[in-house]
């Protein structure tokens, strides 16, 4: 199994430079926010372990709600925000990404203030490389020439069917024999490849192996302290939550139409958020221990196709900057906006409570986890305030959605399966 990876670059950029940067990043796409493969500065397509790609631009409109807690504006910087989730290693990617696109990351970043185009580029994108406080991975281990070949199997094989009306009249082990047979000439032909899957790292193995066990024993040594400070928590969060001033109010209707016009051109869409964390310390550990724990369930508990409940993210990620001061959240998800709002208020509002709650303005939430998200107009209009245009967005495998990249695995686990059951012979015939 080869194991995914992240590259999550942020750089302050010059002030006064923000619209010649936005400028250069429109160049990369071939329509608003979507990214040309092969554009001239960064040809995403030449990486081929590359599944999604983005530029953001992080200019937050809502620094103005710290006055909510009687606080002056920040004087935050604003960032350029590099997104990359591939297979393999970390150093690899970085590695080839520089060698095929050197130039264009330098026309890029020469618009932030600590860039120096001399400077040893990989060098410097690994420096500003912010590790995510939490990573989701909707199939750890599934790679993009996995993806492609189960894809091209997929479509050989209805191709064939279509082709061949006959063969639907056959029994289901004889259609089974005869689609393999019809596989292995196309494999033999060089027109079909099911790669086999590589061996794990030893040393991803090793790691992920001690994280396992590692967060458990650590909960464990913690026990009778949270324990302790149980009750105090419990009496502060409530004093907070009915104090913590909720500001949900319509989002701009440029700001909506901005965000609309980047959405919905293929089955997958792209969200990028930004927001400052509720002042004081009690909120920013309550944060950064819900995201550790979170971060844990991703890598260990749904690592096969669903996030809790919800099965129409691919990739997702939570980054600290400015001290742990704001948090970013990116995903890229199937389905509208909308709907991708509605599966998670209707299956996993808490968990949107336990995060997000701890942002300025959200909804009022009980108990950490009650209401909140549930007031379905007021959370839309928080989140639809707090998102960001992506500039730039890449998705290797368009027309695909998670659950397309799970049902060609199946076909292809079905096919290969010589000794398939009779049970499982109908299933998989019923998926193809």
């Amino acid at each position: 199994m080869t194991p995914q990876a992240n590259l999550t670059v942020f750089a302050p950029v010059t002030a006064g430079r923000e619209d010649a940067l936005r400028s250069l990043l429109e160049s990369m796409n071939t329509q608003p926010g979507a990214a040309n493969a092969l554009n001239g500065l960064i040809p995403f397509g030449a990486l081929g372990e590359l599944h999604f790609a983005r530029l953001v631009i992080l200019d937050d409109p809502t620094l103005g709600d710290c006055a909510l807690y009687h606080l002056p504006r920040p004087n935050y910087p604003v960032y350029l925000a590099l997104l990359c989730d591939f297979d393999g290693s970390f150093d690899a990617f970085v590695k080839k990404l520089v060698q095929v696109a050197a130039e264009g990351l330098r026309r890029i970043f020469t618009h932030c203030t600590d860039f120096d185009p001399a400077l040893d580029l990989e060098r410097w994108l690994k420096t500003h490389h912010v590790r995510p406080a939490t990573c989701y991975v909707n199939w750890v281990g599934r790679t993009m020439l996995e993806v492609r070949e189960e894809s091209a199997l997929t479509d050989a094989l209805r191709a064939f069917m279509s082709a061949n009306p006959a063969v639907a009249n056959l029994e289901p082990r004889q259609l089974h024999q005869s689609l393999r047979n019809f596989a292995a000439a196309e494999q033999k032909a060089g027109r079909l490849t099911l790669t086999a899957e590589k061996a794990t790292p030893l040393g991803w193995v090793i790691g992920n192996f001690l994280h396992l066990i590692g967060v458990p024993l650590a909960l464990l040594a913690l026990a009778p302290f949270l324990l302790l400070y149980a009750p105090i928590y419990v009496l502060l969060l409530r004093s907070k939550e009915r104090s913590d001033p909720e500001f949900a109010p319509r989002p701009d209707a440029e700001h909506a139409a901005r965000l609309s016009a980047l959405e919905d051109y293929d089955v997958t869409n792209q969200f990028s958020a930004f927001g400052s964390i509720k002042p004081g310390l009690f909120r920013r550990w309550t944060l950064i221990f819900l995201l550790w724990v979170i971060d844990y369930t991703a890598r260990h508990i749904y690592r096969h196709g669903r996030l809790a409940r919800v099965n129409t993210i691919h990739f997702a990620r939570w980054v600290f900057i400015d001290n742990k001061n704001r948090l970013f959240f990116a995903s890229n998800y199937d389905g509208s906006l909308d709907s991708y709002m509605d599966d998670f208020i209707n299956k996993v509002a808490f968990g949107l409570n336990v995060v997000f709650s701890n942002g300025i303005g959200y909804p009022t939430t009980n108990w950490l986890a009650l209401d909140g998200a549930k007031d379905e107009q007021k959370f839309k209009y928080y989140i639809r305030r707090h998102e960001l245009p992506t500039e730039v967005w890449y998705n290797a495998h368009p027309g695909l959605t998670a659950l397309d990249l799970a049902r060609n695995r199946l076909i292809r686990q079905g096919l290969e399966n010589a000794a398939i059951s009779e049970m499982e012979l109908q299933q998989w015939i019923q998926i193809l």
